[in-house]
Protein backbone atom coordinates (compact mmCIF):
# COMPACT_ATOMS: atom_id res chain seq x y z
CA UNK A 1 0.00 0.00 0.00
CA UNK A 2 2.87 2.35 0.77
CA UNK A 3 4.47 1.49 -2.57
CA UNK A 4 1.20 2.30 -4.35
CA UNK A 5 1.01 5.62 -2.51
CA UNK A 6 4.60 6.52 -3.42
CA UNK A 7 4.14 5.60 -7.09
CA UNK A 8 1.01 7.73 -7.29
CA UNK A 9 2.97 10.45 -5.50
CA UNK A 10 5.38 10.49 -8.42
CA UNK A 11 2.48 10.69 -10.85
CA UNK A 12 1.16 13.62 -8.81
CA UNK A 13 4.50 15.41 -8.87
CA UNK A 14 4.88 14.76 -12.60
CA UNK A 15 1.46 16.26 -13.18
CA UNK A 16 2.28 19.36 -11.11
CA UNK A 17 5.69 19.79 -12.78
CA UNK A 18 4.22 19.56 -16.28
CA UNK A 19 1.24 21.81 -15.49
CA UNK A 20 2.92 24.48 -13.36
CA UNK A 21 6.70 24.07 -13.78
CA UNK A 22 9.06 25.34 -11.07
CA UNK A 23 8.30 29.04 -10.96
CA UNK A 24 6.57 31.55 -8.72
CA UNK A 25 3.10 29.93 -8.72
CA UNK A 26 4.47 26.57 -7.66
CA UNK A 27 6.62 28.20 -4.95
CA UNK A 28 3.48 29.84 -3.51
CA UNK A 29 1.54 26.57 -3.41
CA UNK A 30 4.43 24.78 -1.71
CA UNK A 31 4.46 27.37 1.07
CA UNK A 32 0.67 27.16 1.49
CA UNK A 33 0.89 23.36 1.65
CA UNK A 34 4.05 23.06 3.74
CA UNK A 35 2.77 25.04 6.72
CA UNK A 36 -0.21 22.76 7.60
CA UNK A 37 1.74 19.73 6.39
CA UNK A 38 4.57 20.62 8.76
CA UNK A 39 2.15 20.86 11.68
CA UNK A 40 0.59 17.56 10.59
CA UNK A 41 3.93 15.78 10.80
CA UNK A 42 4.67 17.48 14.08
CA UNK A 43 1.35 16.83 15.89
CA UNK A 44 -0.16 14.00 13.86
CA UNK A 45 2.40 11.55 12.53
CA UNK A 46 5.14 12.83 14.81
CA UNK A 47 4.66 13.71 18.45
CA UNK A 48 1.08 12.47 18.82
CA UNK A 49 1.61 9.04 17.28
CA UNK A 50 4.83 8.46 19.19
CA UNK A 51 3.21 9.44 22.49
CA UNK A 52 -0.16 7.80 21.86
CA UNK A 53 0.89 4.37 20.56
CA UNK A 54 2.92 3.26 23.65
CA UNK A 55 0.13 4.33 26.03
CA UNK A 56 -2.61 2.83 23.85
CA UNK A 57 -0.60 -0.41 23.54
CA UNK A 58 -0.13 -0.58 27.30
CA UNK A 59 -3.90 -0.16 27.84
CA UNK A 60 -4.59 -2.89 25.30
CA UNK A 61 -2.10 -5.32 26.86
CA UNK A 62 -2.72 -4.71 30.56
CA UNK A 63 -6.22 -3.25 31.02
CA UNK A 64 -9.84 -4.06 30.22
CA UNK A 65 -11.58 -3.52 26.91
CA UNK A 66 -13.81 -0.89 28.53
CA UNK A 67 -10.76 1.08 29.70
CA UNK A 68 -9.32 0.97 26.18
CA UNK A 69 -12.54 2.30 24.63
CA UNK A 70 -12.81 5.04 27.25
CA UNK A 71 -9.24 6.11 26.46
CA UNK A 72 -10.15 6.35 22.78
CA UNK A 73 -13.24 8.44 23.61
CA UNK A 74 -11.36 10.93 25.77
CA UNK A 75 -8.36 11.20 23.44
CA UNK A 76 -10.53 11.80 20.38
CA UNK A 77 -12.70 14.40 22.15
CA UNK A 78 -9.71 16.31 23.48
CA UNK A 79 -7.89 16.11 20.15
CA UNK A 80 -10.90 17.40 18.21
CA UNK A 81 -11.29 20.47 20.43
CA UNK A 82 -7.58 21.31 20.28
CA UNK A 83 -7.46 20.88 16.49
CA UNK A 84 -10.54 23.07 15.98
CA UNK A 85 -8.90 25.86 17.98
CA UNK A 86 -5.56 25.54 16.19
CA UNK A 87 -7.18 25.38 12.74
CA UNK A 88 -9.30 28.46 13.41
CA UNK A 89 -6.29 30.40 14.65
CA UNK A 90 -4.30 29.28 11.63
CA UNK A 91 -6.87 30.59 9.17
CA UNK A 92 -7.19 33.87 11.07
CA UNK A 93 -3.43 34.43 11.25
CA UNK A 94 -2.54 33.32 7.72
CA UNK A 95 -0.93 36.69 6.82
CA UNK A 96 1.39 36.41 9.81
CA UNK A 97 2.21 32.76 9.09
CA UNK A 98 3.23 33.57 5.53
CA UNK A 99 5.46 36.36 6.82
CA UNK A 100 6.96 33.95 9.35
CA UNK A 101 7.66 31.01 7.03
CA UNK A 102 8.29 32.85 3.75
CA UNK A 103 9.39 36.41 4.61
CA UNK A 104 10.94 36.79 1.16
CA UNK A 105 7.42 36.85 -0.32
CA UNK A 106 6.81 40.29 1.20
CA UNK A 107 8.88 41.87 -1.56
CA UNK A 108 6.18 40.91 -4.08
CA UNK A 109 2.66 41.97 -2.95
CA UNK A 110 0.91 39.79 -5.53
CA UNK A 111 2.85 36.69 -4.53
CA UNK A 112 2.28 37.41 -0.83
CA UNK A 113 -1.49 37.94 -1.30
CA UNK A 114 -1.80 34.69 -3.27
CA UNK A 115 0.08 32.77 -0.58
CA UNK A 116 -2.23 34.12 2.14
CA UNK A 117 -5.34 33.23 0.12
CA UNK A 118 -4.15 29.68 -0.54
CA UNK A 119 -3.06 29.12 3.06
CA UNK A 120 -6.56 30.00 4.28
CA UNK A 121 -7.86 27.18 2.10
CA UNK A 122 -5.20 24.60 2.97
CA UNK A 123 -4.85 25.20 6.72
CA UNK A 124 -8.06 23.32 7.73
CA UNK A 125 -6.40 20.26 6.21
CA UNK A 126 -4.51 20.10 9.52
CA UNK A 127 -7.75 19.27 11.39
CA UNK A 128 -8.60 16.33 9.19
CA UNK A 129 -5.12 14.91 8.69
CA UNK A 130 -4.29 14.86 12.43
CA UNK A 131 -7.48 12.90 13.09
CA UNK A 132 -6.38 10.60 10.25
CA UNK A 133 -3.10 10.03 12.07
CA UNK A 134 -5.01 9.31 15.30
CA UNK A 135 -7.23 6.76 13.56
CA UNK A 136 -4.25 5.22 11.78
CA UNK A 137 -2.33 4.84 15.04
CA UNK A 138 -5.15 2.75 16.53
CA UNK A 139 -5.47 0.65 13.39
CA UNK A 140 -1.70 0.04 13.36
CA UNK A 141 -1.75 -1.04 17.01
CA UNK A 142 -4.29 -3.71 16.09
CA UNK A 143 -2.13 -4.85 13.16
CA UNK A 144 -4.32 -3.18 10.52
CA UNK A 145 -1.56 -1.54 8.46
CA UNK A 146 -3.12 -1.61 4.98
CA UNK A 147 -5.81 1.07 5.37
CA UNK A 148 -3.60 3.76 6.97
CA UNK A 149 -0.92 3.04 4.37
CA UNK A 150 -3.46 3.37 1.55
CA UNK A 151 -4.92 6.63 2.85
CA UNK A 152 -2.26 8.93 1.25
CA UNK A 153 -3.33 7.61 -2.14
CA UNK A 154 -6.43 9.80 -1.86
CA UNK A 155 -4.29 12.94 -1.44
CA UNK A 156 -2.39 12.10 -4.61
CA UNK A 157 -5.57 11.39 -6.55
CA UNK A 158 -7.18 14.61 -5.30
CA UNK A 159 -4.23 16.79 -6.34
CA UNK A 160 -3.97 15.13 -9.74
CA UNK A 161 -7.68 15.71 -10.29
CA UNK A 162 -7.39 19.33 -9.15
CA UNK A 163 -4.50 20.00 -11.54
CA UNK A 164 -6.08 18.30 -14.55
CA UNK A 165 -9.80 19.00 -14.12
CA UNK A 166 -10.22 22.01 -11.84
CA UNK A 167 -7.22 24.24 -12.61
CA UNK A 168 -8.16 24.99 -16.25
CA UNK A 169 -11.54 26.27 -15.06
CA UNK A 170 -10.20 28.68 -12.44
CA UNK A 171 -9.14 32.29 -12.84
CA UNK A 172 -5.91 31.55 -10.94
CA UNK A 173 -5.17 27.90 -11.85
CA UNK A 174 -2.73 27.18 -9.00
CA UNK A 175 -5.51 27.81 -6.42
CA UNK A 176 -7.12 24.57 -7.57
CA UNK A 177 -4.37 22.69 -5.77
CA UNK A 178 -5.32 24.30 -2.45
CA UNK A 179 -8.89 23.05 -2.83
CA UNK A 180 -7.50 19.64 -3.79
CA UNK A 181 -5.60 19.47 -0.49
CA UNK A 182 -8.69 20.31 1.57
CA UNK A 183 -10.87 17.81 -0.31
CA UNK A 184 -8.27 15.10 0.23
CA UNK A 185 -8.34 15.61 4.01
CA UNK A 186 -12.09 15.05 4.15
CA UNK A 187 -11.90 11.94 1.94
CA UNK A 188 -8.99 10.42 3.88
CA UNK A 189 -10.75 10.68 7.23
CA UNK A 190 -14.00 9.30 5.80
CA UNK A 191 -12.12 6.24 4.54
CA UNK A 192 -10.74 5.22 7.94
CA UNK A 193 -13.80 5.72 10.16
CA UNK A 194 -15.66 2.53 9.10
CA UNK A 195 -12.62 0.39 9.90
CA UNK A 196 -12.38 1.91 13.37
CA UNK A 197 -16.07 1.20 13.87
CA UNK A 198 -15.51 -2.48 13.03
CA UNK A 199 -12.93 -2.66 15.82
CA UNK A 200 -15.35 -0.99 18.22
CA UNK A 201 -13.03 1.99 18.58
CA UNK A 202 -15.35 4.77 17.45
CA UNK A 203 -17.02 5.84 20.71
CA UNK A 204 -18.68 9.21 21.25
CA UNK A 205 -15.84 11.76 21.70
CA UNK A 206 -15.58 13.22 25.19
CA UNK A 207 -13.47 16.00 26.65
CA UNK A 208 -10.76 14.27 28.66
CA UNK A 209 -8.26 16.83 29.84
CA UNK A 210 -8.17 15.19 33.28
CA UNK A 211 -8.31 11.56 32.12
CA UNK A 212 -5.25 9.66 33.36
CA UNK A 213 -4.35 8.30 29.92
CA UNK A 214 -4.82 11.65 28.19
CA UNK A 215 -2.58 13.37 30.73
CA UNK A 216 0.14 10.79 30.15
CA UNK A 217 -0.09 11.23 26.39
CA UNK A 218 0.05 15.02 26.68
CA UNK A 219 3.03 14.77 29.01
CA UNK A 220 4.84 12.58 26.49
CA UNK A 221 3.83 14.82 23.59
CA UNK A 222 5.15 18.06 25.06
CA UNK A 223 8.83 17.33 24.46
CA UNK A 224 8.23 15.11 21.43
CA UNK A 225 6.64 17.98 19.48
CA UNK A 226 10.10 19.20 18.60
CA UNK A 227 12.19 16.07 18.88
CA UNK A 228 10.10 13.82 16.63
CA UNK A 229 10.15 16.11 13.60
CA UNK A 230 13.49 17.84 13.52
CA UNK A 231 13.84 17.04 9.84
CA UNK A 232 10.54 18.82 9.11
CA UNK A 233 11.58 21.89 11.09
CA UNK A 234 14.80 21.93 9.13
CA UNK A 235 12.87 21.83 5.87
CA UNK A 236 10.75 24.78 6.96
CA UNK A 237 13.86 26.74 7.90
CA UNK A 238 15.04 25.97 4.40
CA UNK A 239 11.77 27.43 3.11
CA UNK A 240 12.40 30.68 4.97
CA UNK A 241 15.87 31.07 3.48
CA UNK A 242 14.87 29.85 0.02
CA UNK A 243 12.12 32.49 -0.14
CA UNK A 244 14.93 35.07 -0.43
CA UNK A 245 16.71 33.17 -3.22
CA UNK A 246 15.95 33.18 -6.95
CA UNK A 247 12.42 32.16 -7.98
CA UNK A 248 12.23 28.40 -8.38
CA UNK A 249 14.53 27.56 -5.46
CA UNK A 250 11.64 26.27 -3.35
CA UNK A 251 10.44 24.09 -6.21
CA UNK A 252 13.90 22.68 -6.91
CA UNK A 253 14.28 21.72 -3.27
CA UNK A 254 10.77 20.26 -3.21
CA UNK A 255 11.23 18.01 -6.24
CA UNK A 256 14.66 16.88 -5.03
CA UNK A 257 13.23 16.12 -1.61
CA UNK A 258 10.32 14.22 -3.16
CA UNK A 259 12.68 11.84 -4.94
CA UNK A 260 14.61 11.27 -1.73
CA UNK A 261 11.31 10.75 0.11
CA UNK A 262 10.43 7.75 -2.07
CA UNK A 263 12.84 5.29 -0.40
CA UNK A 264 12.52 7.16 2.91
CA UNK A 265 8.74 6.79 2.88
CA UNK A 266 8.70 3.29 1.48
CA UNK A 267 11.27 1.93 3.93
CA UNK A 268 11.83 4.42 6.76
CA UNK A 269 8.27 5.50 7.51
CA UNK A 270 6.98 1.95 7.02
CA UNK A 271 9.61 0.51 9.35
CA UNK A 272 8.96 3.17 11.96
CA UNK A 273 5.23 2.47 11.80
CA UNK A 274 5.63 -1.30 12.10
CA UNK A 275 8.32 -1.46 14.79
CA UNK A 276 6.89 1.13 17.21
CA UNK A 277 3.99 -1.08 18.44
CA UNK A 278 6.33 -4.09 18.53
CA UNK A 279 8.98 -2.22 20.51
CA UNK A 280 6.34 -0.83 22.87
CA UNK A 281 4.90 -4.32 23.41
CA UNK A 282 8.37 -5.76 24.01
CA UNK A 283 9.15 -3.08 26.56
CA UNK A 284 5.80 -3.28 28.38
CA UNK A 285 6.13 -7.07 28.64
CA UNK A 286 9.79 -6.76 29.66
CA UNK A 287 10.94 -8.52 26.53
CA UNK A 288 14.37 -6.95 26.08
CA UNK A 289 15.45 -9.75 23.78
CA UNK A 290 12.55 -9.10 21.42
CA UNK A 291 13.18 -5.36 21.72
CA UNK A 292 16.79 -5.69 20.54
CA UNK A 293 15.99 -8.29 17.88
CA UNK A 294 13.47 -5.89 16.36
CA UNK A 295 16.07 -3.12 16.18
CA UNK A 296 18.63 -5.52 14.67
CA UNK A 297 16.17 -6.53 11.95
CA UNK A 298 15.22 -2.94 11.13
CA UNK A 299 18.85 -1.81 10.88
CA UNK A 300 19.66 -4.74 8.58
CA UNK A 301 16.90 -3.60 6.24
CA UNK A 302 18.15 0.00 6.41
CA UNK A 303 21.62 -1.22 5.42
CA UNK A 304 20.67 -3.55 2.60
CA UNK A 305 18.06 -1.22 1.06
CA UNK A 306 19.07 2.28 2.16
CA UNK A 307 22.71 2.28 1.03
CA UNK A 308 22.07 1.27 -2.60
CA UNK A 309 19.10 3.65 -2.76
CA UNK A 310 21.30 6.56 -1.68
CA UNK A 311 24.00 5.68 -4.22
CA UNK A 312 21.45 5.28 -7.00
CA UNK A 313 19.78 8.62 -6.27
CA UNK A 314 23.14 10.43 -6.27
CA UNK A 315 24.59 8.92 -9.46
CA UNK A 316 21.32 8.96 -11.41
CA UNK A 317 20.08 12.31 -10.08
CA UNK A 318 19.78 14.10 -13.43
CA UNK A 319 18.36 11.08 -15.33
CA UNK A 320 15.75 10.57 -12.62
CA UNK A 321 14.68 14.22 -12.61
CA UNK A 322 14.63 14.40 -16.42
CA UNK A 323 12.60 11.19 -16.75
CA UNK A 324 10.05 11.98 -14.07
CA UNK A 325 9.60 15.74 -14.30
CA UNK A 326 11.40 17.10 -17.38
CA UNK A 327 8.40 17.88 -19.59
CA UNK A 328 6.02 20.75 -20.32
CA UNK A 329 6.77 23.78 -18.14
CA UNK A 330 9.70 22.04 -16.38
CA UNK A 331 12.72 23.52 -18.21
CA UNK A 332 16.23 21.96 -18.65
CA UNK A 333 17.58 24.44 -16.08
CA UNK A 334 14.96 23.19 -13.62
CA UNK A 335 16.19 19.63 -14.23
CA UNK A 336 19.80 20.58 -13.53
CA UNK A 337 19.05 22.57 -10.38
CA UNK A 338 16.75 19.89 -8.98
CA UNK A 339 19.40 17.24 -9.63
CA UNK A 340 21.93 19.23 -7.59
CA UNK A 341 19.51 19.32 -4.66
CA UNK A 342 18.80 15.59 -4.98
CA UNK A 343 22.50 14.69 -4.81
CA UNK A 344 22.84 16.64 -1.57
CA UNK A 345 19.72 15.04 -0.06
CA UNK A 346 20.78 11.53 -1.14
CA UNK A 347 23.93 11.76 0.96
CA UNK A 348 21.70 11.96 4.03
CA UNK A 349 19.27 9.16 3.17
CA UNK A 350 20.93 6.47 5.35
CA UNK A 351 20.85 8.88 8.30
CA UNK A 352 17.17 9.75 7.75
CA UNK A 353 16.38 6.02 7.65
CA UNK A 354 18.38 5.34 10.81
CA UNK A 355 16.47 8.09 12.66
CA UNK A 356 13.17 6.42 11.74
CA UNK A 357 14.44 3.24 13.44
CA UNK A 358 16.38 4.62 16.41
CA UNK A 359 13.93 7.29 17.61
CA UNK A 360 11.11 4.74 18.19
CA UNK A 361 13.47 2.86 20.52
CA UNK A 362 13.13 5.80 22.93
CA UNK A 363 9.43 6.47 22.27
CA UNK A 364 8.54 2.82 22.92
CA UNK A 365 10.05 3.20 26.39
CA UNK A 366 7.93 6.33 26.90
CA UNK A 367 11.10 8.44 26.88
CA UNK A 368 10.47 11.52 24.72
CA UNK A 369 12.84 13.87 26.53
CA UNK A 370 16.04 12.30 25.23
CA UNK A 371 15.14 12.53 21.52
CA UNK A 372 14.04 16.11 22.15
CA UNK A 373 17.42 17.11 23.54
CA UNK A 374 19.14 15.45 20.63
CA UNK A 375 16.70 17.06 18.22
CA UNK A 376 17.20 20.55 19.59
CA UNK A 377 20.97 20.27 19.20
CA UNK A 378 20.53 19.01 15.62
CA UNK A 379 18.11 21.85 14.86
CA UNK A 380 20.49 24.52 16.12
CA UNK A 381 23.32 22.86 14.22
CA UNK A 382 21.25 22.86 11.04
CA UNK A 383 20.76 26.62 11.35
CA UNK A 384 24.51 27.02 11.73
CA UNK A 385 25.16 24.77 8.73
CA UNK A 386 22.73 26.88 6.69
CA UNK A 387 24.63 30.06 7.49
CA UNK A 388 28.05 28.48 6.92
CA UNK A 389 27.07 27.00 3.57
CA UNK A 390 24.46 29.27 1.99
CA UNK A 391 25.76 32.76 2.85
CA UNK A 392 29.18 32.24 1.22
CA UNK A 393 27.50 30.66 -1.82
CA UNK A 394 25.32 33.75 -2.28
CA UNK A 395 28.19 36.16 -1.70
CA UNK A 396 30.44 34.35 -4.17
CA UNK A 397 27.69 34.26 -6.80
CA UNK A 398 27.33 30.48 -6.73
CA UNK A 399 24.77 29.41 -9.35
CA UNK A 400 22.92 27.00 -7.05
CA UNK A 401 22.93 28.30 -3.46
CA UNK A 402 19.85 26.22 -2.67
CA UNK A 403 22.19 23.19 -2.62
CA UNK A 404 23.64 24.56 0.62
CA UNK A 405 20.23 24.18 2.24
CA UNK A 406 20.01 20.53 1.22
CA UNK A 407 23.55 19.85 2.43
CA UNK A 408 22.80 21.47 5.79
CA UNK A 409 19.78 19.19 6.24
CA UNK A 410 21.95 16.16 5.41
CA UNK A 411 24.64 17.11 7.92
CA UNK A 412 22.03 17.68 10.62
CA UNK A 413 20.46 14.27 9.94
CA UNK A 414 23.78 12.46 10.30
CA UNK A 415 24.47 14.30 13.54
CA UNK A 416 21.07 13.32 14.92
CA UNK A 417 21.31 9.66 13.87
CA UNK A 418 24.79 9.19 15.34
CA UNK A 419 23.82 10.86 18.62
CA UNK A 420 20.69 8.70 18.96
CA UNK A 421 22.72 5.53 18.47
CA UNK A 422 25.51 6.56 20.85
CA UNK A 423 22.95 7.50 23.53
CA UNK A 424 21.21 4.11 23.26
CA UNK A 425 24.58 2.44 23.74
CA UNK A 426 25.62 4.55 26.71
CA UNK A 427 22.39 3.68 28.52
CA UNK A 428 22.77 -0.01 27.85
CA UNK A 429 19.56 -0.09 25.85
CA UNK A 430 21.02 -1.20 22.54
CA UNK A 431 24.43 -2.00 21.05
CA UNK A 432 24.84 -3.28 17.52
CA UNK A 433 25.88 -6.94 17.97
CA UNK A 434 28.94 -8.33 16.13
CA UNK A 435 26.66 -10.16 13.70
CA UNK A 436 25.07 -6.87 12.60
CA UNK A 437 28.44 -5.14 12.26
CA UNK A 438 29.72 -8.02 10.15
CA UNK A 439 26.59 -7.92 8.03
CA UNK A 440 27.08 -4.21 7.34
CA UNK A 441 30.75 -4.73 6.49
CA UNK A 442 29.84 -7.40 3.92
CA UNK A 443 27.54 -4.97 2.11
CA UNK A 444 30.25 -2.36 1.45
CA UNK A 445 32.04 -4.22 -1.39
CA UNK A 446 28.67 -4.83 -3.01
CA UNK A 447 27.88 -1.11 -2.73
CA UNK A 448 31.18 -0.26 -4.44
CA UNK A 449 30.45 -2.70 -7.29
CA UNK A 450 26.98 -1.29 -7.86
CA UNK A 451 28.12 2.35 -7.73
CA UNK A 452 30.99 1.77 -10.16
CA UNK A 453 28.61 0.06 -12.58
CA UNK A 454 26.19 3.00 -12.42
CA UNK A 455 28.98 5.52 -13.05
CA UNK A 456 30.30 3.43 -15.96
CA UNK A 457 26.87 3.15 -17.57
CA UNK A 458 26.08 6.83 -17.09
CA UNK A 459 29.38 8.00 -18.64
CA UNK A 460 29.71 5.42 -21.41
CA UNK A 461 30.52 6.79 -24.88
CA UNK A 462 27.40 5.21 -26.37
CA UNK A 463 25.12 6.75 -23.75
CA UNK A 464 22.83 9.42 -25.30
CA UNK A 465 22.04 12.80 -23.76
CA UNK A 466 18.95 12.46 -21.54
CA UNK A 467 17.64 15.84 -22.70
CA UNK A 468 17.32 14.78 -26.36
CA UNK A 469 15.41 11.56 -25.65
CA UNK A 470 11.62 11.39 -25.71
CA UNK A 471 9.66 10.19 -22.68
CA UNK A 472 9.47 6.54 -23.72
CA UNK A 473 13.20 6.23 -24.42
CA UNK A 474 14.03 7.96 -21.13
CA UNK A 475 11.90 5.50 -19.18
CA UNK A 476 13.31 2.43 -20.95
CA UNK A 477 16.92 3.56 -20.56
CA UNK A 478 16.45 4.47 -16.91
CA UNK A 479 14.69 1.21 -16.09
CA UNK A 480 17.42 -0.77 -17.86
CA UNK A 481 20.09 1.03 -15.86
CA UNK A 482 18.26 0.45 -12.57
CA UNK A 483 17.63 -3.25 -13.30
CA UNK A 484 21.32 -3.76 -14.16
CA UNK A 485 22.46 -2.04 -10.96
CA UNK A 486 20.00 -3.99 -8.77
CA UNK A 487 21.16 -7.25 -10.34
CA UNK A 488 24.78 -6.31 -9.66
CA UNK A 489 23.90 -5.42 -6.06
CA UNK A 490 22.15 -8.74 -5.42
CA UNK A 491 24.92 -10.82 -7.02
CA UNK A 492 27.62 -8.91 -5.14
CA UNK A 493 25.73 -9.34 -1.84
CA UNK A 494 25.41 -13.07 -2.42
CA UNK A 495 29.11 -13.32 -3.26
CA UNK A 496 29.88 -11.52 0.00
CA UNK A 497 27.92 -14.02 2.06
CA UNK A 498 24.65 -12.14 2.63
CA UNK A 499 21.65 -14.50 2.64
CA UNK A 500 17.86 -13.79 2.57
CA UNK A 501 17.34 -15.50 5.93
CA UNK A 502 19.38 -12.72 7.54
CA UNK A 503 16.59 -10.28 6.61
CA UNK A 504 13.74 -12.35 8.02
CA UNK A 505 11.52 -10.65 10.57
CA UNK A 506 12.20 -11.84 14.16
Amino acid sequence: MTLLSRVLGFVRDQTLAIAFGAGTAMDVFLVAFKIPNFLRRLFGEGAFAQAFVPVFTEYRETRSRQALVELAAHVSGTFIVVLLVVSTLGVATSPLLVMLFAPGFSDDPARYALAVHMLRITFPYLFFVCLIAYAGSMLNTFGRFAVPSFTPVLLNVSLIGAAVLLAPRMEVPIVALAWGVLGAGIAQLALQLPFLARLGLLPRPRWGRHHEGVKRIMKLMAPAVLGSSVAQINLLLDTVIASFLVAGSLSWLYYGDRLMEFPLGLLGVTLGTVILPRLARGHSLEGDRDFRATLDWALRLVTVLGLPAAAGLAVLAEPLVATLFGYGEFAPEDIRMTAFALIAYAAGLPAFLAIKVLAPAFFARQDTKTPVRIGIVALVSNMAYNLVLVVPMVQLGFAAPHVGLALATTLSAWQQAITLYVTLGRRGIYHAPPALVGFAARTLPALAVMTLLLVALEHADWHPDWHVLDAGDRVLLLLGTIVASVAAWIVALAAGGVRPRQLASP
